[in-house]
């Protein structure tokens, strides 16, 4: 595993890690939370989530033209990864799903340059059950993308890679037995 995963893991733990008592996304009660935004809106969290999605595409052979999904874990994960992959010359365009359509305008639950027909990776910043990522995934295929893989920065190991791996090729950058170090 590159150091740069190892350093990305240590700053999850280090900045994003909370323990308590958290009510998740996802309805269920936990003693931990992690609020990955401490640490992907960071310069250097920013870089190393960056690399290690780009690093994990490449190592999977995913094939795209875009990395998008729900805002707001996925806003910074999604911008880092595509002013990266356009300085590495392989582009992968950022696009934002949003959680209520917007309610002028044009209405839009998709926002960026998505077009229908692309290729895209599906991103989340944690993943519990997974059910948050599959609304992103919905509202995207509603648009016209195709998904070809679903990804995530943490994986907290509680159902979201059954419920994803059904459908798709689902890859976490890190999942909560590594930070945890069980």
């Amino acid at each position: 595993m590159s150091t740069e995963r190892e350093r990305l893991k240590e700053l999850l733990k280090k900045l994003s890690l909370k323990t308590g008592d958290f009510l998740l996304a996802s309805g269920r009660r936990s003693k931990y939370y992690f609020d990955s935004k401490l640490t992907t809106l960071t310069a250097e969290g920013a870089y190393l989530t960056g690399r290690c999605f780009l690093d994990v595409i490449a190592e999977k052979k995913i094939v795209a033209d875009g990395i998008g999904g729900m805002t707001l874990g996925a806003d910074p994960i999604v911008s880092v990864v595509a002013a990266q992959s356009h300085k590495e010359g392989r582009p992968l365009d950022a696009f934002i799903v949003r959680k209520e359509a917007k309610g002028h305008g044009t209405m839009k639950w998709i926002e960026g340059p998505a077009k229908p027909g692309q290729k895209v990776i599906i991103v989340d910043d944690v993943v519990t059950t997974g059910g948050s990522t599959l609304k992103a995934i919905e509202r995207a295929k509603e648009f016209g993308l195709e998904i070809v893989a679903v990804m995530a920065l943490l994986d907290r190991e509680e159902g979201g890679t059954e419920a994803l791996s059904k459908e798709y090729a689902f890859y976490p950058v890190t999942r909560r037995t590594e930070i945890f170090g069980e």
